[in-house]
């Protein structure tokens, strides 16, 4: 490593480019040394400074937690050093509960905190709907959050202290209303960046940290279509399903897959509403698309 290297945070991604601050606040547009990429935004790095506020990242400190998603032989790095996962979801547009499964899943491998914003709660009848449908969460013991962003996002700065928390979501759902309104100088800090990062070509980044306070960051994500888990394995998909770990090795069979087999305690237990069924039925459906 080079004797002069500086130490900071990345607070901006954008494919190979990253904004990095330094504690006293200055910001260098680096890039990884190499040709791979392993750096999230969240991660605090050490970089060697070259000309024109530009630095090359030459090591990635230790992370508490590294928020993922992957297919068969890509990884992507969302967030680091995150605490807490919030998944925003809305009365309207329909919502993806495939989407909000996966991504529940990946916060349990990382041991992280867990919130379900439920957006746009002034249009009353839909989001009557849309709680309905979000009660096998409820049930599991997720708490979920109403709110609408156009009027009062604040509510949500409790709920965030103290906290590194990464905002996920499929685009529609009102992520970018809810950033706006805990940061009315967002967009201008986000053309800044784009700036920034792209020496002058506007683009748009794919995860932004911003400071709610000395001790509560919030990293914004691009809107989420799809959420693979091919890192993680058969075992850590069903340990991510909470209501489920009271139940593990009541099964009839040890090796039992809790598809058909009989005897399988997760069946049973749907059966007899001590775990929602679509739970179950995500359960399955994941396992399948995943070992496939």
């Amino acid at each position: 490593m080079p004797a002069l290297t500086l130490s900071g945070q990345v607070i901006a991604a954008h494919g190979r480019h990253y904004l990095v601050e330094t504690g006293d606040g200055r910001h260098y547009a680096c890039f990884p040394r190499g040709k791979q990429s392993s750096v999230a935004c969240g991660d605090r790095v050490m970089f060697a400074p070259t000309a024109d506020a530009q630095g090359v990242i030459e090591a990635v400190d230790p992370r508490s937690s590294l928020f993922s998603r992957s297919a068969a032989h890509r990884q992507k790095l969302i967030a680091a050093n995150v605490t807490q996962l919030a998944i925003v979801v809305a009365a309207e547009p329909s919502f993806s509960e495939e989407l909000i499964n996966r991504c529940l899943i990946a916060a349990e491998y990382q041991d992280m905190r867990t919130l379900i914003l439920l957006n746009k709660c002034d249009l009353a009848d839909a989001a009557r709907a849309a709680l309905s449908r979000l009660e096998p969460y409820l049930q599991a013991g997720y708490r979920v959050i109403e709110l609408s962003a156009l009027e009062d996002a604040e509510a949500l700065r409790p709920l965030l202290a103290r906290q590194a928390t990464v905002l996920v979501g499929q685009s529609g759902m009102g992520k970018s209303t809810i950033i706006n309104a805990l940061f009315p100088d967002a967009h201008v800090s986000t053309r800044e960046i784009s700036l920034f990062l792209a020496s002058g070509r506007h683009t748009t980044t794919e995860a932004r940290l911003y400071r709610l306070d000395a001790d509560s960051t919030l990293i914004d994500c691009p809107g989420l279509q799809e959420f693979g888990l091919h890192h993680l394995s058969p075992q850590d998909i069903e340990t991510g399903f909470v209501e489920f770990r009271n139940l593990h090795g009541q099964c009839r069979f040890q090796n039992c897959r809790h598809m058909s087999e009989p005897g399988c305690a997760l069946t049973q237990a749907a059966a007899s509403g001590a775990i929602h069924p679509r739970r179950l039925d995500m359960f399955r459906r994941i396992s399948r698309a995943e070992s496939g």
